[in-house]
C-alpha cells in the first residue's frame, strides 16, 4: 500500500520515497505526492529523479490494494528497486485540478439533495452530470457559484468509520462513484465552517484551502443526456 500524502496536504509539490517494485504498469513506491486517476480525476503528472537518472511520470495511476503506480514516459528507463527518488509535481497541472474539483463541490452545494451521475475533471474544463429533469439556467447557476468563491469559504477534511457513512448514507452524493471502502475509514471534505458545512461528502480527491482561490467560474453549456441525466459544463477563464 502507498502512503497517499496527497490525502493529509495537498499543497505538497514534492517528496522522497522508495521504490518497491516494477512492472509494466510503472513504478510502485512506498510513498507519494501523486494523485491516482480515480472519481473523475486525472492522475498528476510530474518528474521522477534519483541519483544517476530522470524520467517523466506521464500519470499516477491505481494498482492493487492501495498501490499508486507511476506510469512513465514512453520509452523512459525506470529507477531500480531500492532505490531512492524524488517525485515532484507538475504543480500547475494539479493545481488546476484542484480548482475544478472544489467548483464541483460547490455545484452539488448549489443543488441539494440532488445525485451526480457522473464527472470529468480537466485543465481546460470540466462538467459534472446530475439526476435531474429541468437544471437552472447556466446565468443564475454562475452567479451562485461565483458568490460563494467570494464569500472565500474554508476547505478541510476529517475521517471517519465507514460504519458512520452507513448510519449516514445521505452524505454521499454521486451515483456513479462511491467512496473507496476497505481501509476501515472514509475521508469527508467539507467547504465551509465545521459547524455550517455548505457542503460536506466522501471525497479521496484533491482541494484548493479556500473558495477564493478558485477564480471566476463561468457555467457554459447545459445540456440533456437522458430523461433524468443533465449535464453541467463550466471552465475557468483564469
Amino acid at each position: 500500500m502507498t502512503i497517499a500524502l496527497f490525502s493529509d496536504d495537498a499543497y505538497l509539490q514534492d517528496c522522497t520515497a522508495r521504490v518497491v517494485a516494477l512492472d509494466e504498469k510503472g513504478v510502485l513506491l512506498d510513498r507519494t505526492v501523486m494523485y491516482a486517476r480515480s472519481g473523475g480525476q486525472p492522475g498528476d503528472a510530474g518528474t521522477m529523479i534519483w541519483d544517476g537518472g530522470e524520467a517523466a511520470v506521464a500519470e499516477a495511476i491505481k494498482g492493487e490494494a492501495g498501490a499508486i503506480l507511476h506510469s512513465l514516459a514512453p520509452g523512459a528507463t525506470p529507477p531500480p528497486v531500492g532505490a531512492e527518488v524524488r517525485v515532484a509535481l507538475d504543480w500547475a497541472r494539479r493545481h488546476r485540478h484542484m480548482r475544478m474539483h472544489t467548483t464541483m463541490h460547490l455545484l452539488c452545494s448549489v443543488l441539494p439533495g440532488i445525485y451526480a451521475t457522473g464527472n470529468q475533471i480537466g485543465v481546460e474544463k470540466s462538467r459534472l452530470d446530475f439526476d435531474l429533469a429541468e437544471p437552472p439556467a447556466k446565468e443564475w447557476l454562475t452567479e451562485r457559484l461565483n458568490a460563494l468563491v467570494a464569500a472565500d469559504h474554508p476547505t478541510g477534511f476529517t475521517w471517519i468509520t465507514e460504519a458512520e457513512l452507513d448510519a449516514n448514507p445521505q452524505m454521499v452524493r454521486t451515483l456513479s462513484v462511491q467512496p473507496p471502502r476497505g481501509a476501515g475509514r472514509i475521508r469527508l471534505v467539507r467547504i465551509g465552517p465545521e459547524g455550517a458545512p455548505i457542503d460536506l461528502q466522501p471525497c479521496g480527491g484533491t482541494h484548493v484551502r479556500r473558495t477564493g482561490e478558485i477564480g471566476r467560474i463561468e457555467v457554459t453549456k447545459l445540456e440533456s443526456k437522458g430523461r433524468q441525466n443533465r449535464r453541467i459544463h463550466f471552465i475557468l477563464p483564469e
